[in-house]
């Protein structure tokens, strides 16, 4: 596949998010669907879900205002780059998101990375936010090994007090 210039999305943000959700870049998918995690067969939606027991909307819209609800954030870390398809491996001549902004002006108190190239973009370009970042198995369907339980374990950390345990208990069967 040929590589392209593409740009990514805009945050999904508001004053009341806790816990940013930082992917590396959009796929194929999601670039044409124009918002995050488009692709039906990643993980992503099914998880959320399954933690917050309440099936996310299927419109982008509805899933904008589904994780603020939830107190979440969206956002990538490459704003916009050279891509190869939905391939994060041939990222090129990216322009990074401003993340330590973000979270500066906002309650953001803890990161949750989707997939290792969005924690090692991020660890280059944001050290000092590192600490309250966690790495977590990427949710594309390229992802053969995709592990929900580290996802509830950092959300709870993350949502403690608005859907913790609580969110957590017997979710895993949903997924």
């Amino acid at each position: 596949m040929k590589a392209a210039f593409c740009e990514g999305f805009a945050p999904v943000f508001d004053e009341n998010s806790r816990v940013l959700i930082l992917g590396s870049f959009p796929s194929v998918k999601s670039r044409a669907q124009g918002f995050y995690y488009g692709n039906p067969q990643n993980a992503f939606w099914r998880t959320l879900g399954a933690f917050f027991h309440e099936e996310p909307p299927k419109d982008a819209e509805g899933r904008r205002a589904y994780v603020l609800k939830h107190g979440a954030a969206l956002w990538d870390v490459v704003l916009s780059c050279t891509i190869a398809g939905s391939s994060d491996a041939s990222i090129r001549g990216e322009q990074v998101a401003d993340v330590a902004s973000l979270v500066k002006g906002s309650k953001i108190r803890r990161i949750l990375c989707n997939g290792t190239t969005a924690y090692h973009l991020f660890q280059r370009h944001f050290p000092e936010l590192v600490p309250i970042a966690n790495k977590l198995p990427s949710t594309s369907p390229a992802n053969p090994r995709f592990c929900v339980e580290p996802w509830f374990e950092a959300l709870s950390e993350g949502f403690s007090g608005a859907g913790g345990e609580e969110a957590r208990s017997g979710a895993e069967e949903k997924i």
